[in-house]
């Protein structure tokens, strides 16, 4: 269950979507930067060199240079050819000012060009902004042509990076609808395997032995209620990840999941060996899914009359085994089930190993998964 660090970065992710401004409001921001920051040097350097003020011909490109920002994200490479036309216009108006050309407007409009548009706009772009450095001085061409050739850079990082963490989210989307899948997968089949056990035992029992039809048909409704809970548990997680809820099934479970199997099938041993250790809370869940899963195939497949569950404690491992005297591997799954390919998944994700196959002398089947125990375990 995730603790109150998890819910906290849920709620500071919350926050900051909604408090992110829209892409109007910062590319507005952005154009009354670009124009102070294209406006003051020049006019401190105005002040400096005398009192002529600046002509309205030196003005215009300074907007040119700026105001065209505001529509970057819509025509990002119209955007970034007026920007330079206006930083050429500026440098022929006086060629002898611009030491420190009118950079920003064109390198926020290169890097956006970078970022949304297609390659051969970009090359374009690219090409443009490096020859628009030839407008002025050599030392203002080497510098205006590593800038340019950063912004673009930088686009282009921005680009692979938005796209690393979009693949990222799908791929953890696609392993939470993965696990959700296992998790039902094993509550439903486990429940509706017993249902359907002594569904089909309670007729028989009721012309037999009618004393053991009432406990078939409580067999049916433990083992639907207890489906519900753990598909309620399921589906809380998948409304509200945050909110508190049962914990998942673990050891602690499985001597009750023996026993509810023995009630109702097969008669089930269970053996434990060994000094218990703590396992990580994914690996506590594995283990109980892969009893849960390989008692469900028993009930299912198997037509076993004993079944023996083993949880043996090594040095730094879980071992667990199950096996039954029933009809074995070849005969009771002619082809590998989803339920076993689920358990393998779930056993790896843990850094465990599974192992399912017939049992000795090719009766039975035997399955037996490895689980290491947490980190700093004693």
């Amino acid at each position: 269950m995730p603790g109150p660090d998890a819910h906290t970065r849920e709620r500071l992710r919350a926050w900051a979507r909604r408090r992110t401004p829209p892409p109007l409001a910062v590319d507005a921001a952005i154009v009354l930067a670009v124009l102070i920051g294209q406006s003051v040097p020049f006019l401190f350097t105005q002040r400096l060199a005398g009192p002529q003020a600046w002509t309205v011909a030196e003005y215009l490109p300074v907007l040119g240079a700026s105001l065209p920002l505001i529509l970057r994200r819509r025509y990002p490479l119209a955007v970034l050819m007026t920007v330079l036309a206006s930083s050429y216009a500026y440098a022929l108006n006086d060629p002898d000012i611009p030491e420190q050309p009118i950079w920003y407007g064109w390198l926020v409009a290169t890097y956006t060009v970078a970022t949304l548009s297609p390659p051969w706009k970009r090359a374009l772009a690219l090409c443009l902004g490096v020859s628009g450095a030839l407008s002025a001085s050599f030392t203002t061409f080497v510098r205006g042509a590593l800038t340019t050739l950063a912004a673009y850079a930088l686009g282009r990082s921005a680009v692979q990076n938005r796209a690393y963490l979009e693949l990222a989210r799908e791929r953890a989307a696609a392993h939470e609808r993965t696990r959700i899948a296992r998790d039902m997968h094993d509550v439903l089949a486990h429940g509706v395997s017993v249902m359907i056990v002594q569904a089909e035992a309670g007729p028989v029992a009721l012309r037999t032995a009618p004393e053991k039809a009432e406990a078939a048909f409580e067999a049916i409704g433990e083992a639907g209620r207890e489906a519900q809970a753990q598909l309620r548990r399921i589906l809380g997680l998948m409304r509200s990840p945050d909110q508190p809820r049962d914990p998942a099934p673990g050891l602690a479970r499985i001597p009750e999941l023996v026993a509810d199997v023995s009630r109702t099938g097969p008669a089930v041993r269970l053996v434990t060996s060994g000094h218990a250790r703590p396992l990580a809370p994914d690996a506590e869940v594995a283990a109980y899914r892969v009893v849960q899963e390989t008692l469900t195939n028993v009930l299912k497949h198997a037509e076993a009359t004993a079944v023996e569950v083993r949880l043996d404690w090594a040095h730094d491992e879980l071992v667990i085994s199950v096996s039954d005297d029933g009809t074995g591997a070849a005969r009771s799954r002619p082809e590998p089930g989803h339920g076993l390919l689920g358990l393998r998944e779930r056993v790896a994700a843990c850094g465990g190993t599974a192992r399912f196959g017939p049992g000795p002398g090719g009766r039975g089947f035997r399955a037996q998964v490895r689980l290491p125990a947490a980190d700093g375990a004693p």
